[in-house]
């Protein structure tokens, strides 16, 4: 069976609760395709709003983190039924910049995984080289671990539900893409591994989504690739050529 396209925004520290629903009202008819998963991730504080204001469309609301306990002294956290209760079906797990800026690690993105689990979240998961990184030919092998620990202790069942979002730090929010080829060979590589941890079933199964200044442009090409099942699209995700890209087989 054919794997469902899922393209979702990352809107980041962007929009008041506010300019979230003026955002969504003009993206709403923009982002009409049943061909695809659309996914918003807003800031915790537009969830709710955000959640109220795509009732009735195709879109989906995401969270853009929370925390591996259920409940606590974790001042500033969020908590996994936190989100269900207010609506939300996916969470991004692992970006870089959590990793970058504020210390999480592949044990802190596997305990978050685990938990998303349990309450019914979807995560999708992130990973991605530096140029450094790429540039020392260490890619796929500093991936294949990043991918190994987010998974530990995830069930074959789980790890069909779950999105990874390869994103390629270099590429994010630079204007510089991979290549085609390049998003393409690492996608491949990501299911690979998918398909040793568990079986070819999963591997199959798993949706891994391109990351990293996608564009209306370069969508089509992308999601064209044989393992890249949609994208995690940053700063194009807050303006209408969002439309485009979750159109880009029209």
């Amino acid at each position: 069976m054919a794997r469902k396209k899922i393209i979702a925004g990352n809107w980041k520290m962007n929009m008041t609760p506010s300019q979230a629903v003026n955002l969504i009202e003009t993206l709403k008819p923009l982002v009409k395709n049943d061909d695809v998963d659309v996914v918003f991730c807003v800031p915790a504080i537009d969830i709710i709003p955000a959640v109220e204001a795509v009732k009735g469309t195709n879109i989906q609301i995401g969270a853009e983190n929370m925390y591996f306990e259920e409940k606590g002294a974790y001042t500033g956290e969020i908590a996994p039924d936190m989100l269900t209760d207010a609506g939300v079906k996916y969470v991004i797990i692992g970006h870089s910049e959590r990793r970058e800026y504020f210390a999480e690690t592949d044990e802190t993105v596997n305990k978050k995984v685990l938990k998303a689990f349990e309450h019914g979240l979807t995560p999708i998961i992130c990973c991605g080289e530096t140029l450094t990184q790429r540039e020392q030919g260490v890619t796929i092998d500093f991936i294949r671990q990043q991918i190994k620990i987010a998974f530990l202790n995830v069930t074959a069942e789980q790890a069909a539900a779950a999105v990874i979002a390869y994103e390629p730090i270099w590429a994010i929010g630079t204007g510089k893409v991979a290549t085609t080829d390049q998003a393409q060979e690492v996608c491949k590589a990501i299911r690979d591994c998918i398909g040793e941890i568990y079986d070819e079933a999963t591997a199959a199964a798993i949706r891994i989504q391109y990351g990293g200044s996608v564009s209306a442009s370069s969508a089509p090409e992308l999601f064209a690739q044989p393992d890249i099942d949609g994208g995690l699209v940053g700063g194009a995700s807050l303006k209408p050529d969002f439309g485009q890209i979750v159109n880009y087989n029209k």
